[in-house]
């Protein structure tokens, strides 16, 4: 069990710190959509809410996912614009899905489901959906080309 642990350890940590970076995420929207801006400007608080969320996640992954503990210019020069890169390509694939569902297909405060009590529309479930896609892209583009060893 602990070979097993030790063998999946950055996948483990980075579930984990993905679960807290998309609660940044998911608190900053509900905040700006839902209480600010009800239900209104749903991109600009998905841009808000994607910046607050990369900053954490850059901290977290680069320290406890991928250990890597250089923050020499030389190393943050390099690890930065490629997070960055990184995550805005997954951004914009995020962005993308909300477009399509806000503007193009109407979707914006139409209630999808009831969970407990809470009414959740589309644009809600539509986000949690692209999550799952968001999380996998930047794990494998965070493995691969920024915090490789």
């Amino acid at each position: 069990m602990i070979e097993l642990l030790k063998k999946y350890k950055s996948i483990i940590l980075y579930i984990i710190f993905g679960v807290a970076t998309t609660l940044v995420n998911y608190v900053v929207f509900h905040l700006l959509y839902n209480v600010l801006w009800q239900q209104q400007r749903s991109l600009t608080a998905n841009a808000a809410a994607f910046a607050a969320a990369v900053i954490f996640a850059f901290v977290v992954n680069k320290l406890f996912v991928f250990e890597s503990r250089a923050w020499n210019a030389d190393t943050l020069k390099r690890e930065i614009p490629s997070f960055l890169a990184g995550r805005i390509g997954s951004f914009g694939i995020e962005e993308a899905g909300l477009f399509l569902a806000e503007k193009v297909f109407k979707l914006g405060g139409v209630v999808a489901i009831t969970v407990g009590g809470t009414e959740l529309d589309w644009i809600t479930v539509i986000k949690v959906a692209l999550a799952f896609v968001v999380v996998a892209l930047n794990y494998v583009f965070c493995k691969l080309f920024v915090f490789k060893k």
